[in-house]
């Protein structure tokens, strides 16, 4: 199955074990909350969408992060794949993000072979936000949040 946006559900872990039914069987909320993908899509076609998207690259582009190669796409994701949680300064560990949601972002290892760290990037309508991390989303920490 092919969802709106053109991800293909069935390599998708969410999909095969049921914890998404589609998005096109549910209207654009295949996580529960509404897809802002979807909704794009649906209001201003897939071509707006691509034009968006490749807004959103420009900007995190823009952005010239030490270390952060150009980046050329970015996938339709579910929240509970990106919200990590952060340490605050008190100690405290906080989630930012919606696990019910969809998101585009993108994981790039880090430009030094000697280092194994990686930047998410992760967007929607209203902000940016770039993060550092081990692998597997171990010790990540917000290098940008940014509202658009």
């Amino acid at each position: 199955m092919e969802a709106i946006c053109g991800a293909n559900c069935e390599v998708c872990e969410l999909y095969k074990n049921n914890k998404c039914k589609g998005c096109s069987k549910t209207k654009g909320c295949p996580f529960g909350k509404k897809c802002f993908i979807a909704d794009y899509i649906s209001i201003d076609g897939k071509e707006k969408y691509e034009e968006f998207k490749k807004e959103l690259i420009k900007e995190f582009n823009d952005l010239k992060i030490d270390g952060l190669n150009k980046i050329d796409n970015l996938y339709p994701l579910n929240g509970s794949f990106v919200n990590l949680s952060y340490e605050l300064p008190n100690g405290k560990k906080v989630k930012f993000l919606n696990d019910n949601e969809s998101y585009l972002g993108n994981q790039i290892k880090l430009d030094d072979k000697y280092i194994n760290k990686y930047f998410g990037l992760v967007c929607n309508m209203n902000f940016l936000l770039v993060c550092e991390y081990d692998e597997g989303g171990i010790n990540p920490e917000i290098l940008v949040y940014k509202k658009r």
